[in-house]
């Protein structure tokens, strides 16, 4: 099997899934007068993305948890180096625009600035329920509950490495948990779980996370026939364009979702393999500053767009609309190469040099 750096149809994913979540935001601006059904489900991009984590985080972490050689310290703090600068850049980045926005005399969302709300995005808690709105850069309550996957990730890992001889049983025990928590959920919240966010968004990467866990296990396994990845992947591909146009129950295209992700891992040896290709692969390193800045470009380039138009509507003619998708490209690679990266390489190199100060300390 290769290694973690080497499924890059998984790393290219992230770049589509991002999209998708963009696809979903940015299209009510667009002045067409439809919604495709692919776009109204592009919330769903961001069940890819739960899935790819629990998918990833074991294969990364799963062997040292089962050999005694997980940290869950170290754990937590690369983990914590991967999302949290950029999650305070863009809070920081969104709470100042508000707030020349407001001096400028600009009508703002009261929401945006919600003083009430900053601790809770601060600790990245703001997906437990404890942010009374959907503040700052609302698009980073799914990095809330990736933090929720990461404290409880060695509940998660116990359960695989039981699993790991078992992996059938263990997908199969994924999927009917989707089964029963999607409809349950619903039922009693009134709203369906994949539209959670600051309420019950903790929750709603639960399933995901543990279907990816449970994925990786049978991938693991190597029990699937290598030779059947490329029409397999076309074909889960195919079901779930069908099933997007035919209404099909988010709970379903999620498990297709995670069907998709299997065949890309088991494909992920083909150099060839379209969506393995250096572009995607870059555009997925980069899809977390795509993300990530999606809505504060959002505010910026629709209120831009607005005054250079002289239009009181946010409908935008579609030249300008895709202008403004494809420039969150190099906007991405910004973030990513200015901010995103060296924090993070920063962050690791602190947690290196601490490591050698109590070596240090523990031989004199």
């Amino acid at each position: 099997m290769p290694d973690a750096a080497h499924i890059k149809p998984l790393t290219a994913l992230r770049f589509f899934a991002a999209f998708w979540v963009v696809l979903y935001h940015y299209w009510p601006n667009l002045d067409v007068g439809f919604t495709p059904a692919v776009a109204a489900k592009g919330y769903l991009g961001v069940e890819a993305f739960f899935v790819l984590s629990g998918f990833i985080l074991c294969h990364v972490y799963l062997a040292g948890f089962g050999e005694g050689r997980f940290r869950y310290g170290d754990f937590l703090w690369n983990r914590l180096a991967r999302v949290y600068p950029l999650h305070l850049a863009t809070l920081i980045g969104v709470g100042g625009m508000a707030i020349a926005g407001t001096l400028a005399g600009m009508a703002v969302d009261p929401n945006i600035l919600s003083w009430e709300s900053l601790p809770a995005n601060l600790l990245l808690v703001h997906a437990w329920g404890f942010a009374p709105v959907a503040g700052w850069n609302h698009a980073s309550w799914s990095i809330s509950a990736e933090w929720f996957a990461y404290l409880t990730f060695p509940g998660f890992a116990f359960l695989a490495w039981r699993l790991r001889e078992r992996p059938i049983a263990a997908v199969l025990a994924a999927l009917a948990l989707i089964a029963v928590i999607y409809p349950l959920f619903q039922t009693l919240a009134g709203f369906p779980l994949t539209e959670a966010t600051i309420r019950w968004g903790a929750l709603r990467i639960v399933p995901c996370f543990a279907l990816g866990c449970a994925l990786h296990a049978l991938w693991r396994s190597g029990r699937f026939p290598s030779r059947l990845a490329s029409p397999g992947m076309a074909l889960m591909a195919l079901l779930i364009l069908v099933a997007i146009q035919i209404g099909a129950p988010d709970l379903g295209i999620v498990m297709l979702l995670g069907g998709l992700i299997f065949m890309l891992a088991s494909r992920a040896s083909a150099s060839s393999t379209f969506v393995g290709q250096k572009v995607f692969v870059y555009l997925g390193e980069i899809s977390y500053s795509t993300y990530m800045i999606c809505i504060p470009w959002k505010i910026v380039a629709i209120n831009v767009a607005t005054k250079i138009l002289n239009t009181d509507s946010d409908k935008l003619p579609l030249l300008v609309w895709v202008l403004i998708v494809a420039a969150l490209v190099p906007l991405s690679a910004i973030s990513y190469h200015v901010i995103e990266n060296p924090c993070r390489e920063q962050m690791k190199a602190w947690a290196a040099t601490w490591r050698k100060r109590r070596l240090a300390a523990a031989g004199a």
